[in-house]
């Protein structure tokens, strides 16, 4: 027997998107993350979730939970969560890391009623440099042009993703 379950609605109301702490994420094994906290400070970085040499299969997956835990518990609460949206991988490490982080990302919002949602690669690209398939050298030139100074095309994807929730209100504008 299904049984419906009601459930507040936590999405930022419209037009509220850039007054809370929102996070956008570029997943991977070097996951680059860009948070605006609510008095609307931006802050970006890349963070690596590389298994060391002795560590299990899941650790990767259960540092990325402590990070998520962490950001919340010091920026938060995260009310809202972005990420890049992969239909296609060049190996099939990558995908399954990929779909590992997202599973983990996924689970740890459900559980705390946070909003999630992902973004497709060419929309991020073509609102950050009006080229869907922009290369990683323009998304990294395009996130200095708006004053950011990332490390690297991981961090810049974040930064685009951010910047895209955030003028575009979460994609309803």
């Amino acid at each position: 027997m299904n049984q419906t379950i009601s459930m507040p609605d936590l999405r930022p109301q419209p037009g509220r998107v850039s007054a809370s702490c929102i996070l956008a994420l570029d997943l991977g094994t070097t996951t680059g993350w860009a948070l605006r906290v609510h008095d609307g400070l931006i802050t970006s970085g890349t963070t690596s979730f590389r298994p060391g040499r002795f560590d299990g299969g899941g650790m990767r997956y259960l540092r990325f939970t402590n990070w998520l835990g962490e950001i919340d518990r010091l920026s938060g609460p995260i009310s809202a969560i972005w990420f890049e949206e992969v239909r296609r991988h060049a190996g099939t490490d990558a995908a399954h890391i990929y779909g590992g982080l997202m599973a983990t990302l996924t689970a740890w919002a459900e559980l705390r009623g946070v909003p999630y949602q992902g973004v497709p690669v060419g929309t991020i690209k073509r609102h950050a440099t009006g080229r869907g398939n922009a290369p990683k050298e323009a998304m990294i030139a395009a996130a200095k042009a708006k004053g950011f100074s990332p490390a690297d095309d991981n961090e810049a994807d974040a930064i685009a993703i951010l910047l895209w929730a955030i003028e575009t209100n979460g994609g309803v504008a």
